[in-house]
């Protein structure tokens, strides 16, 4: 069966395959438009196996919100190329459509959700992987219902962000400019109660261990300092051989602050103040909680440095949920 023009276009509008690709398929396929369709879905699996160690860091993250629910999605691709390309951005908003429709419970079932009553939204992701011959994979998916949600997806599409509020009616600049502090400023939590108490558990530790670290630095350096050695001057092997060669340690003061940094550390740990430590630690486990908790970060479309706590107070407004997703390194 000859491949006319006709065919060649109506595939490629389908798939967004490449001219000589589609004449291809049609030719093997004898111009059968699903068979066509299914050795271009192949080609992509085979690119996908042959590519599955490849590192796909770039993508495109979008959200919606309307009618009291919202959604993220986010494709990763291997270059920023592909992830601005129209068709793959235009994939991109066709899985949050489905996924705005159909709502399914998990990422695993928004996958295998089916598409045109035949390819799945997995099969949409392998089929423009065989386009453009980069590994992708539909990577995220979150979604948050309430009386009213709003979504925010920031410039370059690599980060986006809902919020939920427990009324209809609350203040939709307040709650946009919620969204946007939620995106900027990667809060993992509403407020400190809704915090994993493992998550402050290992947040303690560390506050706990790294107090304990700077008192011995401390001591360290306070003995240097009565040996009459500058702690600039000695903080390391590598400072103490290039200081003694410049002439600002005397050998025998590099012997001396080798010793001190040999013995001193553990003579410190020995006389630690643990109930000093421990307040010390809380108050960097308090620092961080109310750094990386949403009510009660620092608000960040306020030039008075309002609390986000006070701006839903003034503005009527209170928080149910929210989610965030990006591709960006943090």
């Amino acid at each position: 069966m000859a491949v006319t023009l006709a065919d060649i276009k109506k595939l490629r509008d389908l798939t967004g395959a490449g001219m000589m690709d589609v004449k291809k398929a049609l030719e093997e396929a004898n111009g059968d438009f699903e068979i066509a369709r299914d050795l271009l879905r192949k080609r992509g699996q085979a690119i996908a196996a042959k590519r599955s160690d490849r590192e796909a860091s770039e993508g495109c993250v979008l959200g919606r919100a309307e009618n009291g629910y919202g959604a993220i999605v986010a494709v990763k691709c291997e270059t920023d190329f592909v992830a601005k390309n129209a068709d793959f951005v235009a994939m991109v908003k066709l899985i949050l459509d489905i996924a705005m429709d159909q709502r399914p419970a998990d990422l695993e079932a928004l996958k295998n959700t089916v598409v045109d009553g035949k390819l799945t939204v997995n099969d949409l992701v392998t089929e423009r992987s065989g386009v453009t011959g980069e590994k992708m994979e539909l990577s995220d998916y979150v979604f948050l219902a309430a009386p009213k949600v709003d979504a925010y997806n920031h410039l370059g599409n690599k980060l986006s962000a809902l919020v939920g509020a427990d009324s209809a009616d609350a203040d939709q600049t307040t709650l946009h400019g919620i969204s946007m502090q939620v995106a900027s400023m990667a809060p993992i939590a509403l407020d400190a109660d809704h915090v994993a108490q493992e998550v402050k558990d290992h947040e303690l530790a560390v506050a706990v261990d790294k107090t304990k670290q700077d008192e011995i630095a401390k001591a360290v350096e306070n003995a240097l300092r009565k040996a009459g050695i500058n702690p600039a001057h000695a903080d390391s092997e590598e400072h103490i051989e290039s200081n003694t060669a410049k002439g600002w340690l005397t050998p025998e003061q590099a012997q001396q602050a080798r010793d001190i940094r040999a013995t001193i550390p553990a003579e410190a740990e020995a006389q630690l103040n643990m109930k000093k430590i421990e307040m010390i630690a809380q108050g960097r486990l308090g620092k961080f909680l109310k750094e990386s908790t949403l009510v009660e970060q620092a608000y960040i479309m306020s030039e008075s440095k309002e609390l986000v706590k006070d701006v839903l107070k003034k503005n009527n407004v209170t928080i149910t949920d929210f989610k965030r997703v990006t591709l960006n390194e943090e």
